[in-house]
């Protein structure tokens, strides 16, 4: 519908419209496929590029949506010593059980 709509607002037919349509989702299956034979054969590394996935949401959550990070222009510190203290936490949670 998102590529639909605009095409028949545009003034095209409903057939081309639709067809497009179509044809923009034909893509999914296809990378699906794709995806999940990538995912099958690196699935050694898979752990780690979760973790720095999740690093990396740590990372812009701390450094843009948390205003108190940046007080006093200290947003890489602040940034930084969150990280080492949620690494540090992890750590003792997983070390100590």
């Amino acid at each position: 519908m998102a590529i639909a709509f605009p095409i028949r607002r545009d003034g095209n037919s409903r057939l081309k419209s639709f067809f497009y349509g179509q044809l923009s989702g034909i893509v999914e299956p296809i990378a699906a496929i794709i995806g999940f034979y990538s995912v099958s054969s690196a699935r050694f590394i898979l752990p780690y590029a979760l973790a720095f996935a999740a690093g990396a949401m740590i990372y812009v959550v701390i450094e843009e949506v948390i205003p108190e990070a940046e007080r006093n222009k200290n947003t890489d510190i602040a940034t930084i010593g969150a990280i080492l203290g949620f690494a540090i936490m992890m750590i003792l949670d997983v070390g100590l059980k």
